[in-house]
């Protein structure tokens, strides 16, 4: 099968031909039909320290994708041949304290696919049964199943909270923070304001439901609370950026007793006014991943109930293009400008 392969400890991806995965008696294989590219890809080619530090190479990366099920094992019950699927990227152990106490988006001993097991670029992939997703919904495309991952992030995020009727700060206008809005939108959200230097994901953020959308190069929170009519800050945040500074601007914006879900991962310390925090009575509350599996179970039920969620969440697909043409695929989601990039598998069938 052909697979962009990472074939050791340096930058670059190989599009090369690879072995098929072998089904366990317990597993599912997969013949993917796109794939999207995640900030984590960028960090696995470009091979940086995190990426050194993290990834086992070689490897085939990738965990945003959807596909049909070609094969299963001998212990598959509840997984069909031929089902349009998506898949949970976290494989989990199953047996931590967590994981039976039903918790299992918290395992610690996590092996995550595209990081430290094959992944999904590539015509096939294998995966665990009960980390198949099935969708039910005809109207699930393959692009958009392939955004199902980090849809599940925004989704875990924007959810984390209560938001009918609140006024909502989102840092960082990404795919996710852009899914992000129109999710707190379809969760009865008040007014919503979001963060970016990108004008154009600011353009698209807008046309996402966001009241306001900030360019923080040149204004402030402070002067945006003003434009919205706010006398008292935002009552949940969602930092999605990992910027240094957008974690204490948006503490210096919340009302007293607010809430943050942090997504966004820092790429450096962060100095945070734990004075504010603890006089403010702030929340705060990492996020990572999906809850396994009552996220994708929301996902799947709003984007079924609602069409106005389901094609704002489409859109933040910009570019689909052909495996084959990966290297520029890597290079759009690098300039950070657009929205999602997908790529797509079929050109090898």
């Amino acid at each position: 099968m052909k697979a962009l392969y990472k074939s050791g400890a340096h930058p670059g991806f190989e599009l090369v031909d690879r072995p098929e995965p072998e089904t366990g008696t317990r597993d599912v294989k997969i013949k993917v039909a796109a794939t999207g590219l995640c900030g984590t890809d960028l960090h696995i080619q470009a091979w940086d320290a995190w990426a050194a530090e993290t990834i086992a190479a070689p490897l085939i990366a990738g965990h945003e994708f959807y596909g049909e099920v070609v094969e299963t094992g001998a212990d598959v019950h509840d997984v069909k041949i031929g089902d349009k699927v998506s898949g949970e990227g976290h494989v989990v152990c199953g047996m931590c304290r967590n994981c039976r106490a039903g918790r299992r988006h918290m395992c610690i001993n996590t092996v995550s696919v595209g990081v430290q097991r094959d992944g999904a670029f590539a015509e096939f992939v294998v995966i665990p049964e009960s980390n198949v997703w099935v969708h039910h919904d005809p109207s699930i495309t393959p692009e958009l199943g392939a955004i199902f991952d980090p849809l599940g992030n925004a989704v875990h995020t924007a959810l984390s909270y209560g938001l009918v009727g609140e006024d909502v700060l989102i840092t960082g206008a990404g795919p996710i923070g852009l899914m992000a809005v129109a999710v707190a939108r379809h969760a009865g959200a008040r007014k919503i304001a979001i963060t970016d230097i990108s004008e154009p994901r600011l353009a698209m953020a807008a046309s996402m439901g966001a009241d306001l959308a900030v360019n923080v190069a040149t204004t402030r929170l402070q002067e945006a609370q003003q434009q919205l009519g706010m006398r008292e800050g935002f009552d949940v945040g969602m930092e999605m950026s990992g910027h240094p500074t957008a974690l204490p601007e948006m503490i210096d914006n919340m009302n007293h007793g607010g809430r943050i879900a942090m997504l966004g991962l820092p790429s450096e310390s962060i100095d945070i006014n734990w004075g504010k925090v603890v006089t403010h009575m702030l929340t705060l509350k990492g996020i990572y991943g999906r809850e396994m599996y009552e996220t994708w179970y929301a996902m799947s039920a709003m984007l079924s109930s609602n069409p106005v969620l389901r094609q704002a969440v489409a859109s933040v697909v910009t570019d689909v293009l052909p495996a084959t043409d990966w290297e520029q695929a890597f290079t759009t989601a690098r300039a950070g400008t657009g929205g999602k990039i997908v790529l797509d598998w079929s050109v090898f069938s």
